[in-house]
């Protein structure tokens, strides 16, 4: 009977944690598909600045109190339940203003540091999404904070519609202003996703609400401190890993111009479409591997870590060597004609995909077993590393476009080895068992399948 609740679980969380990662990427991915028709690739840079900052907020944020309200909530007895919530509302608040005020009135400096004089006429622009930027951290905190909730209730309807909710009104935006040929302003896509966000807060508190459970509202100091203990590190892994992942595109922005970074940022949207299989994994993996870790047993983590990782494989593999074959064919069809240039740093930058799904499930098991101090240090390395090849290649040696993605990927092989070591020590994982996985992911889908066409042919 436990099997069975436990692969209920597998099934059902795992196809809305799916549904919600890929409805995101399809608004996400068509969303970029039609901008990259719109706007003029210079255009485009700045905004890809902007949302690669914003990301590094955002993320940062979710990083301290996501993976340790979850862990604790899941486990809390009834008298720390509310008292779990409470102090996490406390410290998303303390927290967002603190990086609100940051960027606020750091704007200015950050606008010019983040373009070429090439570029200074967007500069204001620039300053202004910045600043509006501050205003849509508070609004997202309701859809946040009731989305933790309910993944630590192991409910994930919820946050499947809130986040569809959020992007919803910018992608039809996008739309109307395709097919309708209306000028386009980036401060009004902004503005979009801020009432995308209010839509997404109304969702999740609709959803998370009969979770929203608090006895006293008296705010626990003990409880703050102990979420921000468990969520500096994660905050850490999460503001380094944004780093690790747009690094490139901010430094190909300063040295070499809006342009570059813009067509490098087209190949990465491609490259991005492996994260659906991967973070939906990570989702589901988590809270079990959360459990696995206290019963004391490594072979358990091995195993989950190692299938994990080749499930992912199984699926993103055919698309990899798809998109290595015919980089020209899918920029094309992706962004149009005028980003082909990017086609030869596509070929490069798809490479990524194949060393992701084993960076992801390290950071997801190290931050389930409680040692999120790990995987900071060693995430922290690997932005370290990116920064400094990134610098080499476009900087010194003034390969530009070919230099981010040349050092980005090294970044990624590098990593690969060192999280490798760790987690052979910890837990005996053999990396390279994750690919002999993948046949056993291949017959099961295939018996599915077949399974499926004998079951139409029956009831015909």
């Amino acid at each position: 009977m436990a099997e069975a609740s436990q692969k209920s679980y597998y099934v059902k969380s795992g196809l809305f944690s799916f549904f919600e990662k890929g409805s995101m990427f399809v608004f996400g991915f068509l969303g970029f598909a039609l901008l990259a028709r719109i706007l003029h690739p210079r255009e485009m840079g700045i905004w890809v600045v902007f949302m690669t900052t914003a990301a590094l907020v955002e993320v940062s944020i979710v990083g301290l109190l996501q993976n340790a309200m979850v862990k604790y909530l899941s486990i809390a007895s009834k008298k720390d339940y509310g008292r779990i919530i409470l102090a996490t509302m406390t410290l998303y608040l303390i927290v967002a203003t603190a990086f609100a005020a940051i960027l606020f009135f750091s704007a200015p400096f950050l606008a010019d540091f983040l373009t070429t004089e090439e570029d200074a006429i967007y500069r204001p622009q620039l300053i202004l999404l910045f600043k509006l930027f501050c205003l849509l951290l508070f609004v997202l905190i309701p859809c946040y904070l009731f989305n933790f909730i309910q993944q630590a209730n192991l409910s994930f309807e919820g946050i499947f519609w809130s986040n569809f909710g959020r992007k919803i009104i910018f992608f039809v935006y996008v739309v109307i202003t395709y097919f309708g040929s209306w000028k386009l302003e980036l401060v009004t896509l902004l503005q979009m996703q801020i009432l995308g966000a209010i839509l997404a807060s109304i969702i999740a508190w609709r959803f998370g609400k009969k979770f929203f459970i608090i006895d006293e509202y008296k705010i626990d100091w003990a409880w703050v401190k102990e979420l921000f203990r468990f969520g500096k590190f994660t905050f850490g892994t999460n503001l380094s890993t944004m780093l690790y992942k747009g690094i490139d595109k901010l430094m190909l922005a300063r040295y070499a111009g809006a342009v570059p970074a813009a067509l490098y940022d087209a190949a990465i949207k491609i490259t991005n479409l492996v994260d659906v299989p991967a973070m939906t994994v990570a989702s589901v993996v988590f809270p079990q591997s959360s459990i696995q870790s206290d019963k004391d047993d490594p072979t358990r983590i091995k195993a989950l870590y190692e299938q994990s990782v080749g499930a992912i494989l199984a699926i993103i593999l055919p698309f990899i060597l798809v998109v290595f074959l015919i980089p020209e064919f899918t920029i094309w069809v992706v962004a149009g004609e005028k980003w082909l240039e990017a086609a030869p740093v596509l070929r490069l930058t798809i490479l990524y995909g194949v060393f992701l799904p084993f960076a992801i499930q390290f950071g997801t098991i190290l931050d389930s077993i409680g040692r999120p101090k790990i995987n900071f240090m060693f995430t922290l390395i690997g932005v370290i590393t990116n920064v400094t090849l990134n610098y080499i290649f476009i900087k010194v040696l003034d390969m530009g476009l070919y230099g981010a993605a040349y050092g980005t990927l090294l970044t990624y092989g590098i990593s690969f080895a060192l999280y490798q070591i760790v987690l052979r020590r910890m837990f005996g994982v053999n990396a390279f068992l994750a690919f002999t996985h993948i046949p056993g992911f291949y017959r099961q889908g295939w018996e599915i399948l077949t399974g499926f066409i004998a079951k139409r042919k029956l009831t015909k």
